[in-house]
């Protein structure tokens, strides 16, 4: 399939441009003509073209060259192909100048623009994807890279500018998906720390034991398997920052250890009996109520008050409507450049559809909602159709009859069924839920689910 690439031809000779136009069509583009300078402008206003054929004669108003000009301000992006009857040294050189990409002269044959087409846009896509390779290699976390115009969202973004140097532990809180990690990575990227290792860990993944080793390391023999000594993510991450997802779901010895860590900056590796010391800053995360968890004595007040120097709540997507037509957009060309999908953006219904629905999985859930439709979609552009079932999951949460159960007997069910209907495949059970499988597995364990 091809991707359908918007081209422009502009030639006063009606025959010339709807010939033109048929041929690029037979090859699966999008192509919108106009007969003078000042149409092509009007109507490359209202769409970013991939490639402007411009007649380099046109009589009255705009000539070629000054509606390549006007044309490069307008749209700076698009490739201009100078056409002419009147193939000189003199207007080649002129139009190469002025910013033309290419010269071609009538009569002009169909293969000859089929193969100047695909060349172009070969590039273009080459060029889109050198981008995105570029922002993975660089320090793409950093405050600029996350995508939103929400004042509360850019409220965080200048907090995270001024903390980024600090040594002083941040607690970032939020719901599940809302991009927590994401901030953490833009606080270690802004400040000094940023040449240094940014290492992450989910509390909520692993077993007490576990847990521990990974924290900490471990000597040779100090448990069955240990055969080595192996260094935990606090010594891989010396000099660096440390980032605790789900902190409020460790347990109450790690709460002790990890208090003990925050106020001496030395700590034992499991089996141990040297100090480690190291230089690591501490950011933690979770989308719990923390000062309800220390009420109800599940987590320690003295370590609550230690991580919560700095404190960062993300709002939900809900909450920041103006930031989903942004981010579609930035999932849509990433994901489909990842996936190799010709899929040039999404709808003006699609994106209504996406902005009224409350995405209880947020960011992380909009992100794969986003690589579904990219998956399953025939077309150059995502249209509503390709979201159709999360309107009828939209639907069906309104509708739902809710019982007079706890919450956790809601939150039980509602993992039950979504396993049942996605065959006991906890990825994509975990993707339907708009949460991690690191989570969902924990829930699995929490509720005696077996899976």
């Amino acid at each position: 399939m091809k991707k359908v690439w918007p081209i422009l031809v502009v030639d006063d000779e009606e025959v010339m441009s709807e010939s033109m136009a048929a041929w690029l069509r037979e090859d699966g583009y999008r192509v919108d003509t106009a007969a003078n300078g000042q149409a092509a402008l009007d109507l490359a206003k209202a769409t970013d073209y991939a490639i402007c054929f411009i007649d380099l004669k046109m009589p009255g108003g705009m000539d070629g060259i000054e509606t390549m000009m006007e044309m490069r301000r307008v749209r700076p992006d698009s490739s201009i192909i100078i056409i002419t009857a009147y193939a000189t040294v003199d207007t080649a050189i002129q139009a190469m100048k002025e910013g033309a990409q290419e010269y071609i002269v009538k009569p002009c044959h169909p293969q000859e623009i089929s193969m100047l087409v695909s060349r172009i846009l070969k590039l273009k896509k080459l060029q889109s994807e050198n981008v995105i390779l570029r922002k993975k290699i660089s320090r793409q976390y950093r405050h600029h890279d996350i995508i939103t115009k929400n004042p509360r969202m850019e409220e965080i973004l200048a907090l995270t500018q001024e903390i980024a140097s600090l040594r002083s532990t941040v607690l970032i809180h939020g719901e599940s998906g809302t991009g927590k990690e994401l901030v953490a990575r833009a606080i270690h990227y802004s400040g000094s720390r940023a040449e240094k290792p940014f290492v992450s860990v989910s509390c909520a993944a692993l077993t007490e034991t576990l847990l521990e080793s990974e924290l900490f390391g471990h000597e040779k023999g100090s448990f069955t398997g240990a055969e080595g000594q192996t260094k935990g993510k606090f010594e891989l991450a010396d000099g660096g920052t440390i980032f605790l997802d789900e902190i409020g779901d460790i347990s109450a010895k790690l709460q002790a250890d990890l208090l003990r860590v925050l106020q001496e900056r030395r700590f034992y590796r499991v089996g141990g009996s040297n100090e480690v010391s190291v230089d690591v800053r501490v950011i933690a995360a979770t989308n719990k109520n923390l000062p309800e968890e220390v009420k109800e004595g599940r987590f320690r007040d003295d370590l609550y008050y230690r991580l919560n120097v700095i404190e960062i709540h993300i709002p939900p997507l809900r909450e920041r409507r103006e930031d989903i037509p942004l981010l579609a957009e930035h999932f849509v060309q990433r994901i489909a450049s990842e996936l190799g999908k010709d899929i040039s953006g999404i709808s003006v219904d699609a994106l209504k559809l996406l902005i009224d629905y409350d995405w209880p999985g947020n960011v992380r859930e909009l992100e794969n909602v986003i690589e579904r439709a990219i998956v399953t979609s025939h077309n150059g552009t995502l249209e509503d159709g390709d979201f159709a079932w999360l309107t009828q999951r939209n639907q069906g949460t309104q509708s739902w009859d809710v019982p007079d159960v706890p919450l956790s007997e809601l939150e039980r069910r509602a993992i039950i069924a979504v396993l049942e209907r996605k065959q006991g495949n906890v990825k994509e059970a975990a993707m339907a839920l708009g949460i991690d499988r690191s989570t969902l597995y924990d829930k699995l364990k929490r509720y005696e689910i077996a899976h």
